[in-house]
């Protein structure tokens, strides 16, 4: 139904008595500023015909088969821009309250004027609300702490919509990098790019992307720090090193991802997907992720061995990395069961051709232990803290290694002597450490949204 003309108001009458819907029908069809949609004896019919026609105001008798509360939620759900307009025999308080609690904007009594009636059909159909005069004082304010709740709620939207609007404003992200280590050569393999957000409120990166996903822009902001982020390929500070990008499962589904990494050497481009990153479709995500991975984009679980879902990504994506998550870095050097998991995953690492990265070293004692058991590649902030590119990529200080030697950075590849050698150079590179490529159509990378280091 294409609806009625500007300036008319389409209604629909619910009640389960007939002489009560032929009274009202022919009440507002004498109005001449009122169209019928139709009227309905239970819930379930109601719901059907305001899905169909979409009126304006639906008038709902609270006592009709099927309760309606449950008519009135129903009605919404179906036609979100339909007002509901209670009506009852008699000035019901309890009734009142829960039509309210379902959703209607106001209610009438059946054997009122009908002067009264008519004047608040038109005021639902302007989204204000009405009750009938002997209405008890306690449902009138129920019913003004209601639209005041709903007033809050679209200012606190208003708002959240104006800070995600700001944040994905041109300057408003800037990019921050922490150097991934090789902690058998102590050279600088890649970095991973995070987010850093320079407008108010200040507060932590996690924050603007739960914003955003609660208003459907998740993506969008994901795009905008990509777009920070890939930045680093931009001048000679990089070298040859690799960047790491943290990428939900959405974003790599809608492919607004590879717009942002068209012309980028995608070899050099690892993904990073976390375990808390839900896939619901591994196959589709595999083949939005095909042409990426069979250019030599390469695929990272973040947080392995933070839960289940970690695992699950690893056996059905097949990374090329497996990132340990900080709770099994942390006090590994100490933690037996930790050193033991940690084990076991560098193991199914080796035997599958992956590598492994471990994230959030703060000692040296947890980096002894992690070089101990076979990881080859580690970040964190005993090793550097996020930073500027050309900060990150300068030459790791010397740190005292009783078992292997000092740490050092990649010589002679940048002016910052970071990077690696492509093909033929001393270095290792955890993106191109397994021993074969990924084949085409086989479940792709994705990552969660850049996170605060």
């Amino acid at each position: 139904m294409s609806g009625p003309p500007p300036g008319r108001i389409l209604v629909m009458l619910v009640d389960d008595d007939r002489l009560v819907r032929e009274t009202f029908g022919d009440l507002f069809r004498a109005e001449s500023d009122f169209d019928m949609a139709g009227a309905a004896a239970d819930a379930e019919e109601a719901v059907a015909v305001a899905g169909a026609e979409r009126p304006d105001v639906a008038v709902v008798d609270v006592k009709m088969p099927g309760g309606g509360p449950a008519a009135t939620r129903g009605i919404i759900a179906v036609s979100r821009g339909t007002r509901v307009l209670a009506m009852s025999a008699y000035d019901d308080p309890t009734s009142v309250r829960e039509m309210i609690r379902a959703g209607a904007i106001g209610y009438v009594v059946k054997g009122g004027p009908a002067t009264e009636i008519i004047d608040a059909v038109r005021r639902a159909a302007m989204g204000l609300g009405h009750l009938s005069a002997g209405v008890a004082v306690d449902v009138v304010r129920e019913l003004a702490g209601k639209l005041d709740r709903e007033e809050r709620d679209a200012e606190r939207e208003r708002d959240l919509r104006d800070r995600v609007d700001r944040a994905l404003q041109p300057g408003a992200i800037r990019a921050v990098y922490q150097p991934i280590v090789d902690l058998e050569l102590g050279r600088i393999a890649g970095v991973e790019s995070l987010a850093r957000f320079d407008i108010e409120p200040q507060r932590p990166p996690d924050q603007w992307f739960g914003d955003a996903a609660l208003i459907g822009a998740g993506v969008d902001l994901e795009i905008a720090a990509i777009r920070a982020q890939v930045k680093a390929f931009d001048g000679p500070a990089l070298g040859k090193a690799y960047v790491a990008l943290n990428v939900s499962p959405e974003a790599a589904l809608r492919g607004d991802v590879f717009v942002e990494l068209a012309g980028l050497p995608w070899d050099r481009i690892v993904l990073e997907m976390t375990e808390h990153a839900r896939v619901d479709d591994y196959a589709a995500l595999a083949a939005a992720l095909a042409d990426f991975r069979s250019a030599g984009g390469r695929l990272a679980i973040d947080d392995a061995g933070a839960g289940f879902a970690s695992l699950r990504h690893i056996l059905l994506l097949d990374p090329d990395i497996i990132k340990l998550d900080i709770t099994l870095t942390r006090d590994i050097d100490s933690d037996r069961r930790k050193r033991a998991l940690s084990t076991a995953l560098t193991a199914f690492a080796t035997e599958m051709g992956m590598s492994v990265i471990a994230e959030g070293i703060e000692t040296e004692s947890e980096l002894v232990a992690l070089r101990s058991l076979g990881v080859g590649f580690g970040q964190g902030y005993f090793l550097r803290r996020p930073a500027p590119l050309v900060e990150a990529l300068m030459p790791i200080e010397a740190i005292h290694m009783p078992d292997r030697g000092p740490l050092r950075a990649y010589p002679g590849s940048s002016s910052t002597g970071a990077g690696r050698a492509a093909t033929g150079g001393s270095g290792r590179d955890p993106a191109s450490v397994k021993t074969s490529g990924p084949p085409a159509g086989r479940p792709g990378p994705s990552a969660d949204h850049p996170r605060p280091a």
